[in-house]
C-alpha cells in the first residue's frame, strides 16, 4: 500500500516536471525553435488543431523559422493564428511557406520572460508540493487506520520528502537554465 502511494506520487511529480519543461520550451528566447509553437492551435475545418499536426518546421537561421503547411488551404488560418499569438512574430506568406523572423529581444522583454519563467517554475513547484501533501495525507490515513505500522509510515514519509526535494531541485535547475538562456544576448 505504501509503495503504491509513493509510486503514484512520484509519477505525478514526474508529470509536473514534464509540464514545466513544455512551459519553458514555449517561452521564447533569441533562437527560433519549433517548441515555441507547441501551445498554438489553429481552427482547421471548425475544430481546434495543434499547429504541429498541420505543418512542418525548419530553422534555416537562428532567428528564422519556416512553417510549411501540409494542406495549403489552411495557410490563411495558420497565418492568422501566428499573428494573434503572444510570440511577437509577423509571418510573411509566399504561397507555399510562412517565414517567421523573430525580432531581437529587448532588455525589458527579456526581464518579462524571466518573470514568466519564474512564475511557471513556481507553479510547477506548487503542483509538486500538492502531490506531496496528498500522498502524506494518504500515508497518515494508513497509519491511523492501522494498515501499516508507525515506523513504516515514518520511513515512507522520509522517502516522500526525498522525492519531493529531488523534483523541486530539478525544477530549479530547469529554471536556472532557462533564465541563463533568456539573458543571453
Amino acid at each position: 500500500m505504501i509503495e503504491e502511494t509513493l509510486l503514484e506520487a512520484e509519477e505525478k511529480m514526474e508529470k509536473a516536471v514534464e509540464v514545466a519543461k513544455e512551459d519553458f520550451a514555449g517561452i521564447r528566447t533569441g533562437r527560433a525553435t519549433p517548441g515555441m509553437f507547441n501551445k498554438l492551435t489553429v481552427d482547421y475545418y471548425g475544430s481546434p488543431t495543434p499547429l504541429q499536426q498541420l505543418a512542418s518546421f525548419q530553422t534555416p537561421e537562428a532567428r528564422t523559422i519556416l512553417i510549411t503547411p501540409f494542406d495549403k488551404s489552411a495557410m490563411a488560418e495558420i497565418e492568422k493564428t501566428l499573428r494573434e499569438s503572444d510570440l511577437g512574430v509577423n509571418p510573411s506568406n509566399d504561397g507555399t511557406v510562412l517565414r517567421c523572423v523573430l525580432p531581437q529581444l529587448t532588455e525589458e522583454r527579456r526581464k518579462d520572460y524571466v518573470k514568466l519563467a519564474r512564475h511557471k517554475g513556481e507553479d510547477a513547484k506548487v503542483s509538486i508540493r500538492n502531490v506531496r501533501r496528498k500522498a502524506k495525507d494518504e500515508l497518515d490515513k494508513l497509519v491511523k487506520d492501522g494498515e501499516v505500522g508507525e515506523d513504516d509510515g515514518n520511513r515512507a514519509e522520509k522517502e516522500l520528502d526525498a522525492s519531493t526535494k529531488k523534483y523541486v531541485d530539478l525544477i530549479d535547475e530547469l529554471l536556472k537554465g532557462k533564465e541563463t538562456e533568456l539573458r543571453e544576448v
